[in-house]
């Protein structure tokens, strides 16, 4: 859960920021915190003059708080942020889509691009609301109703519908304003909101150019029509006063059109969200000392008692009190058979109860679920950004001043050397300039494909922490797999078990189930197992100890046992360890693991387990040699056992008998040769290598500590879901360059073209409105190309 902390305003802006993640400046010994880079600059460059404008602007709005009459609405009312200081919390917190470093206490605007902020933590139910993108629509429609017969009566001459002829141009020209109105200041509104907010913060973006244009074109238009006798002739038009009210309505229209395909596509990108959440029901049905009752979902508390019956889909992750049944767990694992449970088995929330009844008890309920954890990191993931990215910040924080540099440049160049009316054309051309320019498309072009691809990840297991996952995988050249329950299937069984001098088999099992209870390790699960199959009762074991990459040891009914490995029990001086290496050589030699028991300073057993290679991961290897990775497989398990799997599996390179550290440094060795590494593990002592790769990579089948130290986890545990995340990423990586390669080339073309570059040579000029349509599409196009990784193939 997220803890409240307070925020404070940041004074360039006016943004809430929370000062644990913002950037600090000191001015006279004060801290001020900022949302980012660039309005720190603007503070250092002047503090006195930022924090005398802020208070005047506070002094502003308070004032126009104070007096705002709240039936209407008021731009200045709408623009006032409560300056004291607010609690975020998981209910409030609201950021940016594609400025995470951004976030407030409740909604409103990115002061950086001007979008709209969104929730930043996942509701755990019910369908996300549409209220914004069904604004949008309706300002749209209505825009479109009232666009249509102004481009009419503008446009009709041009094909013969001339409504001059019957109705006076003076009363069309009211008309035109009349239609024009609403669209630039209701439709509009909101567009224009942000473009005033750009300026004020010195954020310069998108609406800022949309803003300018539109305004000017509106502006300009009832300069004409109020006082058309100040009018130079150079802007006549074949006679008449030109107006440009359909260029503002009509443009006004077309970005509309732009922000509602934008909102409907991130809509979409959030559906991988939405069917994870979907997967947990609704209820859940709590035992009371009287009775059964039907509860919703998020009042289960931990320790609560539910029932689970045939058919229905378990609430939380808990552990099975009493029954027994087959569970489908193909929401996590991906494997269509279902998997045994008995008492004492945990069960996950979201999974399928198929054939028996069971009491649970809730273990992890609300936000700390699997399912919410998975779906929070998908919604994390979704919003970070790639490396990339910062190509794109950096051009986009010149692009709209530069922008507006060209607009004047055409205005003037137009105006000096431009045909006859000269200051038509040139007006025309400065604002098809400004309309063209899409820093949208620059903006949208890593976001909108991370986001795609985190979600298409998401629906193959394959959960991605961040961006910048995503960038470095797409250059791994090495995965790096640990044994046991990457490449063989993590529920090992013990096959086999040799007696020493006068031990039975009853009795060394026993002792070794003691010991191993205590410890998270398969091997160890697998004595357990065995002790429970063979109905044995169960002895406390105490002072347990463990030696990381050796074994473990204990005092059982006053006598010591140590269990590991045969240089572990050698190195404590046990006596008849070379009898029983040899022993176990056979199975090694077969791919088997031996484990080696020792009571009071004598080997007593061998434990041979075996743990069968998962039938997915020859083809799963195969593919990641076909995208021409090499695998090393780091397991610490013996040499001869190593060399079986590796053999049999066609790996690249192995390393037996490797403890933790080992692993990290092979790992760091790899690095330093220049080699980008990514590791997949399960285990706690797979943590420290999982960290120091590039990539670290938890099969979700592990423990916390693994999932915690990776950038991807795969839900499944399986193999194939490394290759799917080489696959993702690659394919997520070539998407966000052919986006930003649009984005650059388009607007490289457009504003010379918009500026008139066509006009020498073919007549050609474009007019604001097809300016307009060409930006939309810019974004559009964009968003398209992005989408077409919701249906990528990840095998």
């Amino acid at each position: 859960m997220m803890t409240s902390q307070a925020c404070t305003t940041d004074p360039v802006c006016g943004m809430q920021v929370s000062p644990a993640e913002a950037l600090q400046s000191k001015h006279q010994g004060k801290s001020y915190y900022f949302c980012s880079e660039s309005c720190q600059e603007k503070f250092e460059d002047d503090p006195e003059g930022v924090l005398s404008a802020r208070s005047r602007k506070e002094a502003d709005e308070l004032s126009v708080i104070s007096n705002h009459d709240h039936s209407g609405p008021n731009l200045a009312g709408e623009k006032y942020t409560d300056t004291t200081p607010k609690p975020i919390t998981e209910k409030t917190a609201y950021t940016c889509p594609m400025h995470a470093e951004i976030e407030q206490a409740g909604p409103g605007t990115c002061p950086i691009c001007g979008m709209d902020l969104e929730p930043k933590f996942v509701e755990t139910a019910g369908e996300p609301e549409d209220g914004q993108l069904n604004d949008m629509k309706r300002r749209f429609w209505v825009g479109v109703a009232l666009s249509i017969p102004l481009l009419v009566i503008a446009m009709g001459p041009m094909v013969g519908m001339s409504i001059s002829d019957w109705m006076p141009e003076r009363l069309l020209s009211w008309i035109q304003l009349a239609l024009a109105s609403p669209v630039v200041f209701w439709c509009g509104w909101p567009l224009l909101v942000r473009g005033v907010s750009s300026f004020r913060s010195l954020n310069l973006n998108m609406f800022s150019l949309i803003a300018v244009g539109t305004l000017a074109a509106y502006l300009f238009s009832l300069l004409v029509m109020l006082f058309p006798a100040w009018i130079p002739a150079a802007f006549h038009e074949n006679g008449h006063l030109p107006l440009y009210f359909e260029a503002a309505a009509v443009i006004i229209t077309l970005v509309l059109l732009g922000q509602v395909l934008e909102l409907r596509a991130r809509k979409q990108t959030g559906g991988a969200i939405r069917e994870l959440m979907q997967l947990a029901p609704d209820t859940a049905h709590r035992l009371t000392d009287e009775n059964e009752e039907e509860i919703p979902l998020d009042a289960v508390h931990q320790g609560d008692r539910l029932r689970v019956r045939p058919g229905e889909k378990v609430p939380v992750d808990g552990r099975v009190l009493s029954g027994s049944s087959s569970i489908d767990e193909s929401m996590l694992t991906g494997e269509p058979l279902p998997v045994r449970k008995i008492e004492g088995d945990l069960v996950t929330g979201g999974t399928v109860n198929q054939t028996g009844a069971l009491v649970i008890e809730a273990v992890s309920v609300g936000n700390d679920t699997v399912l919410s954890r998975i779906v929070q990191m998908v919604a994390d993931a979704q919003r970070s950004r790639a490396p990339i990215q910062k190509l794109a910040d950096v051009v986009a924080r010149y692009f709209v001043p530069i922008v507006i540099f060209c607009s004047g440049l055409a205005f003037v160049g137009w105006a000096l050397w431009g045909p006859e009316p000269k200051l038509a054309y040139a007006f025309t051309a400065a604002v098809a300039v400004l309309i063209i320019a899409c820093p949208c498309a620059l903006g949208l072009a890593t976001p909108m494909s991370v986001m795609v691809g985190v979600g298409r990840g998401a629906k193959e297991g394959v959960l991605i922490k961040n961006a910048e996952m995503l960038e470095i995988m797409e250059k791994v050249d090495t995965i790096i797999v640990d044994k046991t329950g990457t490449l063989t299937q993590g529920r090992p069984e013990v096959a086999m078990v040799e007696t020493f001098k006068d031990w039975t088999e009853q009795q060394v099992v026993a002792l070794a189930a003691a010991v191993e209870s205590q410890s998270e390790h398969p091997l160890a699960q697998a004595v357990v197992r065995r002790a429970k199959v063979d109905g044995l009762a169960a002895i406390e074991a105490v002072d347990f100890k463990s030696t990381t990459g050796g074994g473990v040891r204990a005092t059982v009914d006053g006598q010591t046992v140590l269990i590991g490995k045969a240089d572990f029990l050698a190195e404590q001086q046990v006596a008849g360890v070379d009898e029983a290496r040899d022993w176990a050589v056979s199975y090694q030699e077969k791919g088997e693991t031996a484990i080696f028991v020792a009571i009071d300073g004598q080997a007593a057993t061998v434990l041979v387990i075996a743990d069968p290679i998962k039938a997915s991961t020859p083809a799963a290897l195969e593919t990641l040699h076909q995208l021409g990775l090499k695998v090393v497989m780091l397991t610490g398990d013996a040499e001869k056992t190593a060399r079986a799997v590796a053999v049999k599996l066609g790996i690249d390179e192995f390393r037996a008998g490797v403890s933790p550290q080992d692993k990290h440094d092979y790992v760091a060795r790899l690095r330093r040769e220049g080699h980008v590494v990514a590791m997949a593990g399960d285990g706690i002592n797979d943590a420290p290598a999982l960290a120091e790769a590039d990539v670290g990579i938890a099969m979700g089948t592990g423990s916390d500590v693994a999932i915690e130290s990776a950038g991807v986890t795969l839900v499944g545990g399986d193999l194939r879901g490394v290759a799917a995340a080489c696959i993702l990423s690659r394919k997520t990586m070539k998407n966000i360059r052919e986006n930003l390669f649009f984005a650059f080339i388009y607007n490289a073309l457009g504003i010379p073209v918009a500026a008139g570059l066509l006009y020498p040579f073919f007549g050609l000029l474009l007019s604001p409105m097809i300016a307009a349509a060409a930006m939309s599409l810019s974004s559009i196009s964009v968003i398209l190309n992005a989408l077409r990784l919701r249906s990528a193939r990840l095998t």
